[in-house]
């Protein structure tokens, strides 16, 4: 005989999931009775519970597909729930929505924000409890808005293979999830930080049982793909390139830098933009009617410090509701004023010297001089000095510019250009940013020309013609550097500009075949 974890009605063990599905009230044995206290102990033993000297750790869950029908009307079943609350919670999910749709989406359970009972949901961080579940509440971006490419794609259930490269928390997660929501696939989430080319191929072997048992198709979600090394992408070509996986990779960087073109190919690449201030309001706005249900917001939460925290967070989504968070920590203090909070904001700075942002902060800082705008300039000068980037790396661009873009336009700056760097190599950061700071607006100021620059390329495009590079150099231009070329008269055509009275002779350099082709013009 075992005592029904919820009417507390003692049953047979056989019984006991008829007892259950029938709102516990059929295979009762008897009539229920109190158990002694006199020992302190129970004289039935749960069914779900051994006897203290034996009893071991038991975690069991009910299936989606038998679900547990109960009589909530009655007295007697309320007060016994009441009585074993704690003990039934603590072995079984207290609702089919606590289960991990990512765990079992494949069965068709939607992302759906739905009230649960789960007492860590308030511990959890406001960006993750404000995190999109539908394609509606994805703020932002047009590729799923209501006549977004990808939204078209998602609500066909044709998924190709792709790479979402935005910035962070632009919703590069957030859309593969609710992906792995909508389509009736198996869907596996990886980082590629912590899988190896074995791992992959583990998948993928699950992938093909998968889909001989199933049919189903195997979508797999790679985050920072960028970080996988070029065996680890390759490893994907085949079974992306048959069909057998769909690959969803999330990257920060640009796919064309960091992505086999191989593996590129053969994906869809969508790019995600950063959200605007007004994107970042409409977040805000939701968070605070799910904080602050009843509209008692803090008063230090109004229109203008939203605004404030919408323009820090720079197009982050997560940033911005991190920052929010915080925000509204602070403002449960009586003495907390507007300027108390923004004096605690602190702005991460994301630039990664090894990829795409550094370079283009230089491309910037190039393009800025190129047009004259020491403005632009010294901003993204200002940019990498706060970033702690290497000066000698930035005086040595400086070098390239003087000869690139100004050239003979203004001789002297070439050699300043080369003095910002002996300044930074020997007297270092923080002191040689002003040294920096001045040949950047010399040359910003400096009047500009390529022409330097475009004869030389002109030269080096002519040496690809079919036998210009392997022109002879015509006979009076050659070294002689003994007596026998001497009889040869290899110098007999050649004149000498200073034996010449204005020191300017009319003669031939090129090769015959380029006689009167121009490479440098002015």
């Amino acid at each position: 005989m075992v005592e029904c974890p919820i009417c507390t009605k003692p049953v047979k063990p056989a019984n006991i999931n008829q007892h259950i599905d029938s709102g516990c009230q059929t295979f009762i044995e008897g009539h229920s009775h109190e158990p002694s206290q006199q020992d302190g102990v129970s004289s039935v033993s749960s069914f779900f519970q051994k006897p203290a000297a034996s009893r071991t750790a038991v975690n069991v869950v009910p299936t989606v597909d038998a679900p547990i029908s109960v009589d909530m009307s009655r007295s007697t079943t309320r007060n016994a729930i009441d009585g074993n609350k704690r003990r039934v919670e603590s072995i079984m999910p207290s609702r089919v929505s606590d289960v991990n749709p990512v765990d079992v989406v494949g069965e068709g359970l939607a992302f759906k924000k739905q009230k649960t009972s789960n007492p860590f949901q308030k511990e959890l961080p406001l960006a993750a409890r404000m995190r999109p579940q539908t394609l509606d509440e994805i703020c932002g971006q047009e590729l799923v808005g209501p006549n977004g490419v990808l939204r078209e794609l998602i609500i066909q259930g044709r998924i190709p293979s792709m790479i979402l490269w935005g910035g962070p928390g632009t919703g590069k997660t957030t859309i593969a999830r609710v992906i792995a929501s909508t389509v009736k696939s198996r869907f596996l989430e990886i980082n590629s930080t912590n899988f190896g080319v074995g791992e992959c191929k583990k998948l993928f072997s699950e992938a093909r049982s998968e889909q001989k048992l199933t049919s189903r198709k195997t979508i797999i979600f790679c985050d920072e793909i960028h970080r996988f090394s070029k065996s680890q992408q390759e490893v994907f070509l085949e079974p992306v390139e048959s069909g057998l996986v769909t690959l969803i990779g999330a990257t920060t960087e640009n796919p064309s830098f960091k992505i086999q073109s191989t593996l590129l190919s053969r994906c869809r690449t969508f790019t995600l933009q950063n959200l605007t201030v007004s994107d970042i309001e409409t977040i805000f706005e939701r968070a605070l009617e799910l904080e602050y249900p009843n509209h008692s917001r803090p008063p230090v939460l109004d229109p203008e410090m939203k605004a404030y925290l919408s323009a820090f967070a720079a197009g982050d989504a997560r940033t911005a509701l991190n920052i929010l968070e915080l925000a509204m920590s602070l403002s449960t203090r009586t003495d907390i004023t507007k300027a108390t909070i923004k004096k605690s904001m602190t702005q991460t700075l994301v630039y990664d010297r090894g990829g795409g942002s550094r370079y283009d902060t230089m491309s910037a800082f190039h393009k800025s001089i190129r047009g004259s705008n020491p403005d632009a300039a010294l901003y993204y000068l200002a940019r990498m000095f706060e970033f702690g980037e290497d000066p000698l790396w930035i005086t040595r661009h400086l070098i390239l510019i003087a000869s690139d873009d100004i050239g003979i336009a203004d001789n002297t700056l070439l050699p300043l250009a080369t003095a910002a760097y002996s300044a930074a190599e020997k007297i270092g950061m923080p002191e040689c940013r002003i040294s920096l700071a001045h040949a950047t607006v010399a040359l910003a100021k400096a009047k500009k020309s390529t022409s330097v620059f475009l004869g030389l390329a002109s030269a080096l495009t002519a040496l690809k013609e079919p036998g210009i590079s392997a022109l002879a150099v015509p006979i009076h231009l050659r070294n002689v550097p003994a007596e026998l070329m001497e009889e040869l008269e290899h110098r007999k055509n050649l004149k000498s500009n200073p034996d010449y009275k204005q020191g300017t002779v009319e003669q031939e350099y090129l090769p015959d075949v380029l006689k009167g082709r121009k490479f440098f013009r002015e």
